[in-house]
């Protein structure tokens, strides 16, 4: 059921970041820890007209990125790792990001959700990306009773098709953006209240 509404809601959807390269996207979502989208882009933009490459970000000056950071929260920390990231990128795999999540999670900054993100739009998915969105909408429907992403995207990669993962988690993003928001739902706009166990 949540499969079908989803699609028929939503249709195809593209990743909300905006990027030219696996490199900009894999930069794109470690600046979008704890930040919105809209944020990022306008910021990533400015970012990637200066430096767009691995190595052009591996050589520049700490502080005149974390200048053009600045409006994003926890900018210094995520200024360092981009540059430490971009650095090891050139010395280990020759600027680009590497196709993989093992070499992907060793990377400063990157955890399992940014490395699946990557991986789901430029290369062979791994496995689903759990973000607040997903967390809070697979509990309320249903799909998992926890709260650690390891174990949702564990039960969720059982639950669903592979060629669903990266689908479902566009998706649900979109829809808990826009109707399960965290605080205060829109239940009304809601197809999926049979199976859903919110309570207003």
């Amino acid at each position: 059921m949540v499969l079908p509404y989803l699609e028929a809601r939503y249709g195809d959807v593209e990743c909300a970041l905006l990027h030219d390269s696996p490199f900009q996207l894999l930069i794109a979502t470690v600046l979008s820890a704890q930040c919105r989208d809209e944020r990022v882009n306008i910021v990533a933009r400015e970012l990637f007209a200066q430096y767009g490459t691995a190595w052009e970000l591996a050589n520049a000056d700490l502080s005149h990125v974390a200048g053009i950071l600045k409006s994003l929260g926890l900018y210094k920390t995520k200024s360092k790792n981009i540059i430490a990231l971009s650095t090891i990128l050139c010395e280990k795999h020759n600027g680009t990001p590497p196709n993989n999540m093992t070499d992907l999670v060793a990377l400063p900054g990157v955890g399992r959700k940014t490395a699946n993100v990557l991986l789901g739009e430029c290369f062979e998915v791994e496995g689903v990306v759990v973000d607040t969105h997903v967390n809070r909408i697979t509990n309320r429907l249903g799909l998992t009773t926890s709260n650690n992403p390891v174990v949702i995207e564990k039960e969720l990669m059982k639950l669903l098709p592979k060629n669903e993962w990266r689908n479902f988690t566009h998706r649900t993003i979109y829809f808990g953006r826009e109707v399960c928001i965290a605080r205060k739902p829109n239940c009304h706009d809601c197809g999926l209240q049979s199976i859903c166990t919110y309570k207003p």
